[in-house]
């Protein structure tokens, strides 16, 4: 299959390389791409104004298995492109008595999707990275902020060493100003990808540090800037992204780092067990 990089590029064939059909449909693609990546091939066969046929000869015409290859690489590419009026757009043409299934049932398709493509080697590595580093950063901006907070969170209770970099009261690059060699930083966004992320990223390698990303396919930035990538899909025919995927390969990556430290873990909860009972910290069984 070719890369999802050169199926724009291939839309844009010479008039004598395409047949009449095949011309309408690059040509719709290529007006409507925000919706003609989530619509089937006889939707596709039907906004173009021919029949379903051509459309799946039309795939094999650019070099994929199928129209279905051929819809996930535009996919990859256009998620890229869209911009949140656009994406919102796509969203307001969902039927309003099915929005919570399609949701839902997308967040269902992007877990399975995640665990299918997912590098178990780039996964064990970065754990083993974690588990080594002096110090560990974790960065998420705007959309990926919730995840870098609910990460660190969990971090603090395997590690004295978990330091949040966010766009608070100082610079990014002020927080992460002492990173070294000894150090990792973890960075998380999606599209539309954070600038400031992708930079952080880049400055952390310069500097020596071990840097993990989790992004979502090889078109992302963060994975030519990272020494090992987590790839966690993200699709969703609207503004919002589905973080559902990207939330479970992080608690994938605390369950199995809790595991390493299980005896060390238990002797933590144990002291805070004590903590959160003197100071009411949580409600009772019979104040419930």
């Amino acid at each position: 299959m070719h890369k999802a990089q050169d199926v724009m590029g291939r839309l844009n064939l010479t008039d004598k390389r395409l047949s009449k059909g095949h011309l309408k449909i690059a040509d719709f693609i290529s007006v409507h791409y925000g919706k003609a990546t989530h619509m089937t091939a006889g939707d596709l066969a039907k906004g173009a104004g021919v029949s379903e046929s051509t459309v799946v000869r039309f795939a094999m015409a650019l070099g994929y298995e199928g129209y279905p290859q051929l819809q996930k690489a535009l996919q990859e590419v256009v998620r890229h492109r869209l911009t949140a009026a656009q994406r919102l757009e796509l969203s307001s043409e969902m039927p309003k008595t099915q929005v919570l299934e399609t949701v839902l049932k997308g967040d269902i398709q992007n877990i399975r999707a995640t665990i299918e493509e997912m590098d178990m080697q780039a996964f064990e590595n970065a754990v083993e990275r974690i588990l080594a580093a002096k110090n560990i950063y974790v960065m998420g901006l705007r959309s990926a902020a919730p995840l870098a907070q609910f990460f660190g969170y969990y971090l603090n209770y395997l590690f004295d060493n978990v330091r949040r970099v966010s766009s608070g009261t100082a610079d990014v690059f002020e927080e992460i100003a002492r990173i070294s060699k000894e150090d990792v930083l973890i960075g998380i966004s999606f599209p539309r990808y954070s600038t400031r992320t992708l930079e952080a990223m880049r400055f952390a390698r310069k500097a020596g540090a071990q840097v993990i990303a989790i992004t979502d396919g090889v078109l992302s930035p963060l994975k030519k800037a990272a020494d090992v990538c987590l790839e966690a899909q993200t699709e969703l025919a609207s503004f919002v992204d589905s973080l559902a995927a990207p939330l479970s390969v992080i608690n994938a990556l605390i369950v199995a780092m809790a595991i390493r430290r299980k005896e060390e873990l238990a002797n933590h909860f144990k002291q805070l067990e004590g903590i959160w009972d003197a100071h009411s910290v949580y409600l009772l069984e019979d104040e419930a």
